[in-house]
């Protein structure tokens, strides 16, 4: 019979996996050049993609520490779905105002700038990785 500690065990690992993938997947990316819209598209769908993954599963794994019991998880759970959330909001719309930038005016001084954005989502991303792993002996 399926539990609360069951269900946060998978959604554990569940944050694992669509963290693990989209940071090693993420990194690749670095190789483009970002200096053509394909670039820029792709990157900011990648990402896109990833926020939606992460926002679900960590909103499902607060409730499942929740119904747990366990309260440091649910508090960890639920400020990597805000922190998700607002990093969604923050850095897609940059990443399609300096795609723009890149597609409309060839602006090429933008294109340092979209890299630090990716780069800086990389960041961010290996630290909620590091977070869900920390957090493995608490369940």
């Amino acid at each position: 019979m399926l539990n609360a500690h069951h269900a946060a065990l998978f959604l554990t690992v569940a944050m694992l996996a669509v963290t693990t993938y989209f940071l090693f997947g993420s990194i690749p990316l670095l190789i483009l050049k970002h200096d053509n819209t394909m670039d820029a598209k792709f990157i900011k769908s990648f990402y896109l993609t990833y926020f939606k993954f992460a926002i679900v599963v960590a909103i499902a794994a607060t409730f499942s520490y929740a119904l747990a019991a366990k309260p440091m998880l649910t508090l960890e759970a639920a400020i990597i779905a805000t922190l998700t959330l607002v990093l969604r909001f923050k850095f897609i719309p940059k990443m399609e105002q300096i795609g723009a930038e890149i597609r409309d005016n060839s602006n090429l001084m933008a294109i340092p700038e979209f890299r630090k954005i990716h780069k800086t989502a990389i960041l961010i991303n290996a630290t909620q990785l590091f977070t869900v792993l920390g957090s493995l002996s608490l369940i």
